[in-house]
């Protein structure tokens, strides 16, 4: 608990920079990020190609270290939250083991820590019930769709319970409606284990979808221009997407993007709602 009784920020984030040097010069990824995650929030971060938001989420996993400011993770700095193992990371493509079935895979991270193989099959078994793969426990990667694949890779990110999964375009290369039952699924697993979500994507209506908050960034170099709540009630459903606050927020986000304020979205009419579903993403 902080001084004033709320909940202890998962993720602080407080002046920070992050400038690469190459040939060419230095340039500025990140410039100027001040952001706070509570406990159990699932927020999104959106943006144009290239504005920095998969760096800023490599520097709350410490995959990358900031050229200035501070990120701290359960109020320790983000080298000693990985060391502890306080992250789970899910990458664009499953990166799974072609040699290893199923359970294999998602045992990978509980043999790294030693942990014994009754408990571990325990372990597993919980995970692969979680994102309803337990019959396919012993199939292969290939023997798999795209889809199952990347609830392979969610289930071994859980594997070790950590307070915070890291999700970085997670679902970028699936077709429209496999992308749109696996945000039902997040949605579903990150209510049942209250992990506290970050997540990267391009698409306006995949991050209002999943999202308690929306953090647009600007272009490079990359600043956080609005922090968006996300008030849709859940659980979410298909029939969230054709309600009229989901289309105002999709709105919402996308005139952040532009670098404008939307309204209450009243008096836009079909046309306005139509366009809104035709846009879809952000480059």
């Amino acid at each position: 608990m902080t001084e004033s009784g709320a909940p202890q920020p998962v993720v602080s984030i407080a002046g920070v920079e992050k400038r690469f040097d190459g040939a060419g010069g230095r340039t500025t990824a990140l410039e100027g990020i001040d952001l706070t995650i509570a406990p159990g929030e699932f927020v999104s971060l959106i943006g144009p190609s290239g504005c920095g938001k998969s760096t800023l989420l490599r520097l709350i996993g410490d995959l990358t270290a900031p050229s200035a400011g501070t990120v701290t993770v359960n109020g320790k700095t983000a080298r000693q939250a990985r060391l502890d193992r306080d992250y789970g990371i899910v990458f664009q493509a499953p990166v799974l083991f072609d040699w290893r079935s199923v359970h294999a895979n998602v045992a990978l991270p509980l043999e790294v820590k030693g942990v014994s193989g009754a408990d571990r099959d325990r372990r597993v078994k919980a995970m692969l019930d979680l994102v309803e793969l337990h019959e396919f426990a012993r199939h292969y990667p290939y023997q798999l769709s795209g889809g199952m694949q990347q609830r392979v890779s969610i289930a071994r990110a859980l594997a070790l319970e950590p307070s915070i999964l890291l999700m970085d375009e997670p679902f970028g290369a699936l077709d429209e409606m496999t992308r749109e039952r696996m945000n039902s699924e997040v949605q579903r697993i990150w209510q049942q284990t209250g992990t506290t979500v970050v997540f990267v994507t391009h698409s306006i209506p995949e991050a209002v979808f999943l999202s308690s908050k929306v953090v647009v960034m600007s272009p490079r170099p990359g600043r956080i221009v609005r922090v968006i709540d996300v008030d849709l009630p859940r659980p979410r459903t298909d029939d969230t997407r054709e309600t009229a606050r989901y289309f105002q927020l999709i709105t919402e986000v996308r005139e952040s993007l532009r670098g404008k304020r939307a309204g209450n979205g009243e008096g836009r009419g079909v046309a306005s709602v139509e366009r809104t579903m035709a846009e879809g993403a952000v480059g």
